[in-house]
């Protein structure tokens, strides 16, 4: 069983959080806050992204590419990784109450997002499932990076879709300017009772020459269940399954409390010609699935039929559920090595990267154990970045993952898996005058195995894929104020474990999952062109992309030959299956900054913003499928209609919004609000959402000590309309909307 951090209780959390503040030496250090808050107005296109090999700033990148950090970082840093992002252009978080929120991208999410830990793999089970927790504290981050777009040349066929890389400083490879630094954060929010205390540490032994680096940090957090609008199950699912919306659904959404506990340590040595390092770190969280319906699957029938015949017989039985509280209670154990060496030969730069993974967590109601689910992974990752050749800039890399990932109890729907993926790629650019042109290229082998199913006899137990990524971008400088870039990608991914393997009730979801172990490598060919405006005091930014899938894999729902027009059904359960289809992608984003003010005393921005991606199956056309679902010692095989065809599930509605922003040297203040439109092209199997707008606001005193010191007071509000907001993605949009209006403070030292 996971064993679970033993965090304070509530009252007591914040008392840990101060003392621990206290015993942080408070004199003798010069000012060196900077390093963990940047001023708002700093242009974060002057950060370095490290999840390029080249480490070239956001700015001098010919792809797309968003970054967080400073004084932005802190104001918008959440719970979770997606809540985090979500007010980037194109990027929107999934939802699965307020402990699961991953970041999805340009539509996109799951499988084919890439979510890494400075580099390497997060190593948790997020893609398995949508009630799964991304691995990754967000308030522990120095920066994020969104890659928009395939960044499978870098990543593998896990991030066709893009990649987020969250950069934590646990794997420090330079010397500090100042031997000792850090900072506390203290807050807390009425909307969920949220109380949170973290600090960070950081120190050299000098700041030139040759020395050692060293990184501390924890955090602890704890919420309630969080307030709510109105009822948390909507009039229209009340109405759909004949329920009466009581007293009990209003005003709170039941069973959405988490508690956080997150801790990291890193020790390195820099020398003239390169570093080596090494880090270990836990991430332990507990946190309730809200509207969460337990399904009991009958497996032992009143009947004494045979259920492995291969007729298209149906079998609908009377399905047997009670309602509970579900809990996950997730622990992760990371280690990890890094290490550069400069100036070898025909190499300017060789950096390695190793991180093991042992993650395990429990899906419990009460003191029951449903299911327990354990992931160990490694993975390796080496960049060699080459001397200039005929005036090309580039790198060639090497990346291999193994992972091991098992599922156990009554409610497990994926059986054991292995997986082995090893990928080769090679990333270029060169500039031709006012042009820069990047090209790259990479090839994958991917082997997955699982457990042989005796009551499958027909299906593949082990699968090899061979995928390969090709990518070309150009960035034309068409004057000192106008940019525009084109991008063409061909990328593949290889199907994930539950793609091919599921088979059984997958609780989360309310459905049971079948997998096709015959599916092929999805391919996506992308195009995308952009542009910015830049001059004086207005700042503009545009881009329209589209991708054509062929082969795009999809969860769809399936129509009965019994009972045409009506799902299939096993048990009362709705089934599902894992399918193929070829699909198209196409969206735009948007954004704009104006200065209206700028002086001594302060300056005001207004930023603007507007997003929107369509995703639907090209092919309009219904055909015949198998659906076998194993019941213990049985199966069930059933033959069901498959309608293709028309807009894909879950897609992310359009969105446009404004902030207005003032800033000086002590005071910062930002009120926005971002219209999510009513999302209305819809699956088949799916309904509509309505709209709506949420309006959030910040303020911010910061001060300087003369020791070289800094502190910063700060208040959030959220939903201050106290819109009930439901998340078209998540697949509780009608039983879990997002939290009422809600207020938080705090206060944050520098060091």
């Amino acid at each position: 069983m996971t064993k679970i951090l033993p965090l304070p209780p509530r009252r007591h959390l914040l008392t840990h959080a101060l003392l621990l503040a206290l015993a942080v030496p408070a004199t003798g250090f010069a000012q060196s806050h900077d390093e963990h808050r940047s001023p708002a107005h700093d242009l974060l296109d002057k950060v370095k992204v490290t999840a390029t090999p080249l480490h070239q700033t956001a700015e001098d990148l010919v792809r797309p590419v968003d970054v967080l950090a400073g004084e932005r970082l802190d104001e918008e840093k959440a719970a979770t990784l997606g809540a985090s992002l979500e007010r980037l252009p194109g990027i929107q978080s999934s939802y699965f109450g307020p402990g699961v929120g991953r970041p999805i991208i340009r539509g996109l999410d799951g499988a084919r997002v890439q979510v890494l830990s400075s580099g390497t793999g997060s190593g948790d089970v997020s893609t398995v499932s949508v009630d799964h927790a991304v691995s990754i504290e967000p308030f522990m981050a120095d920066r994020i990076e969104v890659l928009k777009g395939p960044a499978a040349l870098l990543y593998g066929s896990g991030a066709i879709g893009g990649a987020v890389n969250v950069v934590d400083g646990r794997s420090p490879d330079a010397l500090r300017d100042s031997p000792f630094s850090g900072r506390v954060e203290l807050r807390g929010g009425n909307v969920n009772d949220e109380r949170t205390g973290m600090f960070r540490l950081d120190g050299s032994t000098t700041n030139t020459g040759s020395g050692w680096v060293f990184h501390a940090d924890g955090l602890l957090r704890e919420t309630g269940d969080i307030k709510i609008p109105g009822h948390a199950v909507s009039a229209e699912h009340a109405e759909e399954h004949g329920e009466e919306r009581d007293a009990d659904n209003w005003g709170k959404l039941a069973n959405s409390a988490t508690r956080t506990a997150s801790a990291g340590l890193g020790v390195s040595y820099i020398g003239e010609r390169g570093h080596f390092g090494i880090n270990t770190s836990l991430y332990n969280t507990r946190y309730g699935v809200p509207g969460h319906q337990h399904i009991e699957h009958d497996h032992h029938h009143g009947h004494g039929h045979d259920h492995g015949h291969g007729h298209g017989h149906e079998h609908d039985h009377e399905d047997h559920h009670d309602e509970h509280g579900v809990a996950i209670h997730l622990d992760q154990r990371r280690h990890e090595l890094h290490g550069g060496l400069n100036d070898l030969g025909v190499f300017k730069t060789l950096r390695f990267k190793y991180a093991h993974t042992d993650y395990t967590h429990t899906e419990s109601e009460g003191e029951h154990i449903g299911t327990l689910f354990k992931n160990r992974s490694h993975e390796g990752r080496v960049e060699l970045v080459h001397q200039d050749f005929a005036g090309w800039q580039g790198a060639f890399g090497l990346q291999a993952t193994r992972r091991s990932f098992a599922a156990q109890g009554d409610e497990a729907f994926v059986q054991p898996s292995k997986m082995r993926d090893t990928g080769f790629f090679w990333m270029g650019q060169r500039d031709f005058g006012a042009v820069k042109l990047e090209l790259g290229a990479r090839h994958d082998r991917n082997r997955v195995e699982t457990q042989s199913q005796p009551l499958l006899p027909g299906r593949v137990d082990s699968r090899r894929f061979n995928t390969n990524h090709f990518s070309a971008a150009l960035r034309w400088n068409a004057g000192d104020a106008l940019q525009f870039h084109l991008g063409l990608d061909r990328a593949q991914r290889a199907p994930s474990i539950e793609e091919l393997f599921a088979n059984g009730v997958h609780v989360a979801t309310g459905v049971i999952e079948v997998g096709d172990d015959k599916l092929k490598a999805e391919t996506a060919n992308r195009i995308e062109l952009g542009g910015k405006w830049q001059t004086g005091r207005v700042r503009l930014g545009a881009s329209v992309y589209y991708t054509d899938y062929r082969d795009y894999i999809y969860l769809s729902g399936l129509e009965s030959l019994r009972r045409p027009g009506t799902q299939l059904t096993d048990g009362g359960i709705p089934v599902m299956k894992w399918v193929q289809d070829d699909a198209r992608f196409h969206g735009f984003e948007a954004d704009a900054l104006f200065t209206l003010v700028d002086s001594a005393t302060g300056h005001f921005d207004l930023r603007l913003f507007a997003d929107s991606v369509r995703g639907r199956v090209k092919n309009d056309a219904s055909r015949i499928v198998r659906a076998p679902i194993v019941h213990g010692d049985h199966i069930h095989n059933h033959r069901a209609l498959l309608n293709s065809g028309g807009n894909l599930p879950r897609i992310a509605p359009m969105r446009a919004g404004a902030e207005l922003r003032w800033e000086s040297p002590v005071f910062r203040a930002a009120l926005g609000a971002t219209r999510t439109f009513k999302q209305d092209r819809v699956a088949s199997t799916e309904h509509e959402t309505v709209g709506y707008t949420w309006v959030n606001a910040h303020l911010a005193w910061h001060g300087d000590t003369s020791n070289g010191k800094g502190w910063e007071v700060f208040v959030d509000g959220r939903n201050l309309l106290n819109k009930e907001a439901r998340v078209h993605t998540s697949y509780l949009k009608d039983l879990a909307p997002l939290q009422g209006r809600g207020y938080s403070a705090g206060v944050r030292f520098f060091f």
